[in-house]
Parts: structure tokens; C-alpha cells; sequence
């Protein structure tokens, strides 16, 4: 008898992916990828949900094995939440990145939550949910009242796939300023405003909302008692698949990439975090406040490398031997919102030697954020970085104390997936120790990292 098989559904930023795995060896067997748009709605910038709710019909039908496939699990990006009408409409579906959000930035200060009370920096354009239905509750009132439903944008997608409406804490904590997570309760705020009654019930993760619907079953081809989970914000997926392989009382570090690289630290202390500095506490799957502190990583080496060229051992040595740098920032959000970034002495460089730069650049980015949030134990390193050639090498040469360690198998957040949809032997992510760095690279960093360090506006 065939074993059965597991359809990850992936809604980033910037892309959307579905991945077909095999929860007995916890590989990939076939991804099916898209990048992502906004377009512009009546109000403000809005997330494209039409167009990928169609591809995802067309992922679905075409995926490998699809008869087999008995889970889906959903998994997007933070700062997102669609919103309906009582007739399950869609209303609205926010783009975070959409400066209008700023017009109410002085009445939103006054009333939003202390920040040691949701630990949820107060940040630009919409990156707070909570910003974001201010605004249309300001400037669109007659839009607003009308809304009977908010789905956060794991449950959105676990909703159009099942028909079952649920609400989850790690999209909910996730720099909203709709929850406490120490009291595990919505904010003030969001009391006030009545937001609150929007969410549809708590559901764990993991939990099962149901089988798909009929009509995405009769679309798609898949066989109607394929189930659909709750889901759950990407960054919480990637600490998950790493906090279920150790000791909850272990101290550890996760470095997570995509658009976003967010650093998010076991055991370490809330205290340490700063509003200034783009610090938060994140909600872990089972509901835990972790100290996190991120930034715009994948945004920010577009924009300095503009190349599609890797790093080299040779390129990098050159890059410090010149100074050549980049100061934050080159996009929103992280320690130094608001700073324009700077290229230094960075002309006529070739593709190699902007993208050593650049990973320059993330690496000290990284360091930092680590340092700030006082985190210990082993760095573990995820997505697009884990797979960078000298990303691993510059942060051990940076943290020598410490224990650099990559996830480099294939499929990102699959051992999370194979845990949510209740597989919980799956085999754990294939883990790497970064490669040492040669003794030229040990010797020249520190006084570039001094450098780098004077010159960083903070």
C-alpha cells in the first residue's frame, strides 16, 4: 500500500510555492513556484489573493501524486490578514508595504498598546495589522463596517481550502499589536476598536479544520478526504521544525531567511528586547513568547549585489581588503528603519565582489541582531543563506565561539509541515556545520567589522 503524502502550501512575500513531501523520508518530491504581486485596490495596495487562489488550483491539480496527498498544510508571511463581509466576501487584503498606512500614525501612537505590554515595535508602513485596520476604519468607514470576519493570511488560504474559519497565535503575535503574549490575550486595542470580534475561534497549528471542500475537490482532482490543517506563520514554521528536535530548555538561535532574516532566540531574556530597534517577542506554536529581532535581509542583498552573481572566497577578500561597504538600510523595517543605506567605495566592482558585499552586509546585519538579543546556544541557519557559500563561513569567523550549523536539505519548512500534519517521526533537517574560515579571512574581518560598526548610523 502506498504511503501518503503531504502538500505544503507556502505564501511568502515575494513568492508562493507548493511542495509535494514525503513524510517518510521528510524530502521533496516536486515544487510548483510563483512570484508574487499587489495590486492596486480602491483604498490602498492590496495582496493579489485572486491570482494566487487560481495558481494554487492549478499547483494543486498538477502536482505529482495528488492522489496521495491526505494533508495540507498552510504556511505565509506575517503583517497580513484578508478581510469579509457576512456573506464571505472578500473586503479587503492589506499590502503592509503601503505608505498611506502612515496618515494616521499620530492618533494610532496615542492609542496603541505600551510596547512592553505586546512587545510589538511600533514600525513603518503597515507592519502592524493593527495599523492597518486603523486606517480603513478611519478613512473607509463604510468599508470597515461592514466586516464580519478576519482571517490571518495562514488561516485565509486553510479557509479557501476547507471552508472552516479559524485564528492561530503565531500570525496573531506577530508584531500586530492585537496580542499580549504573556496573557495570551488580545490587546487593548483591539478590545476597544472591537477588532477582537472579527477573529474566528483559536485553533492550534497542528489542529485539523476539516476536509477540503467539495468544489476544491472537484477542481483540483485530490481525493475528498485530503485534510486541512490550521497553519501557521512561516517564520514560527522554521523555528518549529528546530524547536521540536531539542530540548525545550535548551538554549538555541534560528536564523530564518526569505525576504524577511529574522533571528529568533530560545531561553533569552524579554527584557533585553528595544522598540527602537525592530525588537518583538514572537508566539511559538504552542504559544510561548520568543525573543526575535529581524530585518529586511533578502530585500536589503537585492539591493546592494544587483546581480545575480555568488560571492567567492577571492571576491570577499578583496571586498575587505578595500573597505568596501554597505551601512544600513536598504529597506523598511529592522534596527535602522527610517536610515537610507549607503554603498562606500564600492565603484567598478565586479557581480562576484558586490554580492560578497552584500553577504558582508547580512552577515554583520545578523551578528548584530544575535548580540542585541543576548542569544546563546547553536546558530542554526535556514533558507535562502543556509545555502549562500560564505554567509555560514563570515558568521562562524564573526561568533567563534559559537556553532554555525546550515540546514541544507531541500524543501524548507518541511519537517514543519510533517509535524503539523501529525507525522511526528519525520526524519529532522539535515543540519551542516558551515565551513571554517581560512586564517586570511580570520585575520582581516575584525577590523573590517570594526569599521563597519563606526560607520553604521545607530
Amino acid at each position: 500500500m502506498t504511503h501518503p503524502l503531504i502538500a505544503l502550501l507556502d505564501i511568502g512575500k515575494t513568492n508562493a510555492k507548493v511542495s509535494v513531501i514525503d513524510p517518510a523520508t521528510g524530502t521533496e518530491i516536486r515544487g510548483s513556484r510563483r512570484a508574487n504581486a499587489v495590486i492596486q485596490g480602491p483604498a490602498m495596495r492590496e495582496l493579489d489573493v485572486d491570482s494566487i487562489g487560481q495558481w494554487l488550483l492549478h499547483a494543486l491539480r498538477d502536482a505529482p501524486h495528488r492522489d496521495r496527498i491526505r494533508t495540507i498544510v498552510p504556511v505565509a508571511h506575517g503583517a497580513a490578514a484578508v478581510l469579509l463581509d457576512r456573506d464571505h466576501r472578500v473586503l479587503a487584503a492589506p499590502d503592509y508595504e503601503d505608505v498611506r498606512f502612515e496618515q494616521v500614525n499620530g492618533e494610532y501612537r496615542r492609542q496603541r498598546d505600551p510596547y512592553r505590554n505586546t512587545y510589538s515595535p511600533d514600525l513603518p508602513l503597515g507592519l502592524n495589522l493593527g495599523r492597518q485596520w486603523f486606517f480603513l476604519q478611519e478613512t473607509q468607514s463604510q468599508l470597515f463596517s461592514t466586516v464580519a470576519h478576519a482571517l490571518l493570511y495562514p488561516q485565509f488560504w486553510a479557509w479557501r481550502l476547507s471552508g472552516v474559519m479559524a485564528s492561530e497565535v503565531t500570525s496573531l503575535g506577530c508584531h500586530s499589536d492585537l496580542w499580549l503574549p504573556r496573557e495570551q490575550s488580545f490587546s487593548k486595542l483591539a478590545q476597544a476598536r472591537e477588532w477582537d470580534k472579527f477573529f474566528p475561534p483559536k485553533r492550534l497549528a497542528s489542529e485539523v479544520l476539516g476536509p477540503i471542500s467539495a468544489e476544491i475537490a472537484a477542481t483540483t482532482g485530490l481525493d475528498p478526504r485530503c485534510l486541512v490543517t490550521t497553519g501557521i506563520h512561516d517564520s514560527n514554521a522554521s523555528y518549529l521544525k528546530f524547536s521540536i528536535a531539542r530540548d525545550r530548555g535548551e538554549p538555541f538561535t534560528v536564523v530564518s531567511s526569505g525576504t524577511w532574516t529574522v533571528v529568533m532566540a530560545n531561553r533569552a531574556d524579554l527584557t533585553r528586547l528595544r522598540e527602537d530597534k525592530d525588537m518583538l517577542a514572537s508566539v511559538d506554536a504552542f504559544g510561548s513568547p520568543v525573543a526575535t529581532a529581524r530585518f529586511m535581509g533578502g530585500r536589503e542583498y537585492e539591493a546592494i549585489a544587483g546581480t545575480d552573481a555568488r560571492p567567492n572566497a577571492p571576491a570577499l577578500l578583496n571586498v575587505i581588503e578595500r573597505q568596501a561597504m554597505a551601512l544600513p538600510s536598504f529597506a523598511s523595517g529592522g534596527p535602522f528603519a527610517g536610515r537610507e543605506g549607503q554603498l562606500v567605495g564600492a565603484d567598478h566592482m565586479s557581480g562576484s565582489e558586490r554580492a560578497s558585499v552584500a553577504t558582508l552586509y547580512v552577515a554583520l546585519m545578523s551578528e548584530l541582531l544575535i548580540e542585541m538579543l543576548g542569544a546563546e546556544g547553536a546558530v542554526l541557519i535556514d533558507g535562502p543563506l543556509a545555502t549562500n557559500p560564505l554567509f555560514g563561513t563570515i558568521l562562524g569567523a564573526l561568533m567563534p565561539e559559537r556553532s554555525i550549523e546550515l540546514c541544507t536539505g531541500v524543501g524548507g519548512n518541511t519537517r514543519a509541515a510533517c509535524y503539523l500534519a501529525g507525522f511526528h517521526e519525520a526524519p529532522a533537517p539535515a543540519m551542516t556545520p558551515s565551513t571554517p574560515a581560512s586564517p586570511s579571512l580570520v585575520k582581516a574581518l575584525p577590523a573590517y567589522r570594526e569599521a563597519w560598526r563606526k560607520r553604521a548610523p545607530g
